[in-house]
């Protein structure tokens, strides 16, 4: 049985619990499906910039439309006033949203239902009136959280609504709880061509925000790796807050990836960051340790003209950028500073092993 806890303990409890929690405001609304499109549609609810790509697939979306005919219970929504005219920003329940506007706009036929099977294969205008009345007057609810909340606050909820929810990738979250002029930049540059050229990716991952969580270990490890305990995400959320907070020279952060990327290009062979054989999949530790291995390579000699790049193909940079331990500190620097010797020939070539 576990030890009781003391008066004290639990007084320090009670009063930490009362000094932290937080002051949401919010709202309870419902609102059939017939007004909820129109609000879409006029902007009245919006998806905001930081939500992630719409990723579901039509079978997916399939599922939930079907889901709403039968009636099942659906999770509320979660939106926050925000705008001069008081519109509607989507915190969680984008995906919901935009399915039932799909539907309605006959975005999509149903597939793959495995109860209401006589409803494969059509739109929604091919109903009959009845049954699409009855779909357009489905309630939904709503927590609307009011405009007396901070952007703090919301940020906030939409951290804890997503992480707790195993929904979002920690790069969508990012998006929502972290938003600031550091991330805005990372986004940015994630829709850079050459970027997506070096560094290919599956289109789901990086409509889930692949593209973001790589540009920002680079910048992290860059300033940072040998800060690095275990964790990487609350490691690169103290780093991004850190910048949103205290500012970047944009201008420095652009020269430095740019010209990483350069160099890759040039003496690097395609599939560049990508594997042999996988130049559809980029793994994080073999990004991690090409771009910051270059990124200090050059830092050390920026005229810098590689003697060698058979080490791509030795077992030693194998071993450094397997998966196993990859959240190791000892496995972080070793890939990384692994990279930056070999460009630098401080490690030479004859004393690798190739098999």
């Amino acid at each position: 049985m576990a030890k009781k806890l003391t008066i004290d303990q639990i007084g320090k409890i009670e009063n930490q619990i009362k000094e932290e929690s937080i002051p949401y405001v919010y709202d309870t609304k419902e609102y059939p499906v017939e007004v909820l499109v129109s609000k879409y549609e006029k902007d009245q609810i919006f998806v905001p910039l930081y939500q992630r790509e719409f990723v579901w697939d039509n079978k997916q979306k399939s599922r939930f439309i079907e889901s709403v005919f039968l009636g099942v219970p659906i999770m509320p929504m979660l939106v926050s006033v925000a705008g001069e005219e008081a519109e509607l920003e989507i915190i969680d329940g984008s995906q919901r949203i935009r399915t039932l506007v799909d539907y309605v706009q006959d975005g999509f036929k149903l597939r793959d239902l495995k109860k209401l099977e006589n409803l494969n294969g059509t739109t929604f205008s091919q109903l009959s009136t009845v049954i699409r009345n009855k779909f357009l007057l489905r309630d939904f609810r709503f927590h609307v959280v009011t405009d007396k909340a901070l952007p703090e606050i919301r940020a906030d909820i939409f951290d804890r609504v997503n992480t707790s929810s195993k929904k979002l990738s920690y790069s969508e979250v990012r998006k929502g709880a972290f938003q600031g002029g550091f991330y805005d930049f990372i986004l940015a540059f994630s829709k850079s061509k050459l970027l997506q050229k070096l560094c290919p990716i599956p289109e789901q991952k990086a409509k889930r925000g692949e593209y973001e969580e790589l540009l920002l270990r680079f910048f992290t490890y860059s300033e940072k790796y040998l800060n690095f305990k275990h964790d990487v995400s609350p490691f690169l959320d103290e780093y991004l807050k850190e910048r949103n907070k205290s500012g970047f020279n944009l201008v420095e952060k652009e020269k430095e990836l740019n010209d990483v990327l350069a160099f890759v290009e040039k003496y690097f062979n395609p599939p560049y960051f990508a594997r042999k054989g996988r130049d559809n999949a980029t793994p994080r530790v073999r990004f991690e340790a090409i771009s910051v291995g270059v990124y200090f390579a050059l830092k050390e000699n920026p005229n810098l003209k590689p003697t060698y790049m058979e080490w791509l193909d030795s077992d030693e940079f194998k071993f450094h950028t397997t998966t196993d331990a990859s959240n190791n500190p000892g496995k972080l620097k070793g890939r990384i500073e692994f990279v930056r010797d070999c460009l630098l020939n401080k490690i030479t070539k004859d004393t690798l092993h190739y098999e």
